[in-house]
């Protein structure tokens, strides 16, 4: 392991119901020497600087205008440790956690290690609409998710990771941009971690999340020709075929793909369509 701390980056926009909970889970047995937190707030409204703030060992830094791109390349700019974690604000990871993707990095023996690590996810659809379920049932048996860091909230990289690009692009598709920077053989999903990731409780806020996914995930293959490209069809030829029973729920993520895919040509550059219907106090 690395002298120097290992460095936590959380972007925050408006997430006062959630980033306590976030900075308290990492904050929970934390030593200085362990972690570096950094939240970049930007173009915050509510009061999440002030729950920031008051928690210790957080360093803040506060951006006027909105924008989950210039937050991340904000924050790296001041982070002085590695391996390096983006933290989304709304999702909990222990300081044990933090350290058992940092030391996924880090070779053993004179092997080869990861560039690039990310927790096991775990989807929680209970209580969700039928849709949300079906949805879900599709996408956690999609095979794309077994070598890509996205869909967790949390991508840990190394320092030769980090040196991989410059700056992240004036885009939305920051999980996916990472996830690009490396083959398979480079990334690991670390399982003794786990992301758990609390779906949209709602139909309307599952196509408000998939319509922004898709958005994003366009524009950046439109100006980076090295952006993984999507596997279209793998939800009918490796999921539905192999277990038809799946059927049901497979006409409700194709509906809501197809939907989504539709409203994301429209959807502004700028439009960050978000889950709200988590966005709780615990």
């Amino acid at each position: 392991m690395s002298s120097t701390p290992i460095s936590v980056i959380i972007t925050a926009y408006n997430e006062a119901a959630v980033i306590g909970r976030c900075l308290d889970s990492l904050l929970a047995g934390a030593s200085p020497d362990d972690l570096e937190i950094i939240v970049v707030a930007n173009g915050c409204t509510d009061e999440t600087v002030a729950i920031a703030s008051s928690r210790p060992q957080v360093k803040v830094i506060e951006l006027p205008e909105a924008g989950k791109a210039a937050a991340l390349n904000a924050g790296d700019a001041v982070a002085s440790g590695f391996p390096r974690i983006y933290l989304d604000s709304d999702v909990i990871l222990s300081p044990k956690a933090a350290l058992d993707l940092a030391r996924a990095l880090t070779p053993v023996d004179d092997a080869s290690a990861p560039l690039a690590v990310t927790p096991r996810r775990e989807l929680n659809t209970k209580g969700r609409s039928v849709v949300v379920r079906g949805f879900y049932a599709i996408n956690s048996r999609l095979p794309i998710f077994k070598d890509a860091l996205f869909g967790r909230g949390v991508i840990a990289v190394s320092r030769a990771g980090r040196e991989r690009f410059g700056v992240f692009p004036e885009q939305m598709a920051d999980d996916l941009f990472l996830d690009s920077r490396f083959t398979s053989a480079e990334k690991r999903e670390v399982n003794t971690v786990v992301s758990h990731v609390e779906t949209p409780k709602r139909t309307r806020d599952l196509l408000r999340v998939q319509t922004r996914v898709r958005a994003g995930n366009a524009r950046l293959r439109a100006i980076d020709a090295s952006t993984r490209p999507p596997a279209r069809s793998s939800w009918l030829t490796e999921v539905l075929l192999p277990k038809p029973w799946l059927l049901p729920a497979a006409v409700a993520y194709l509906t809501v793909t197809l939907i989504a895919a539709h409203r994301a040509k429209r959807a502004k550059a700028n439009h960050w369509g978000r889950d709200e219907s988590t966005r709780t106090g615990a």
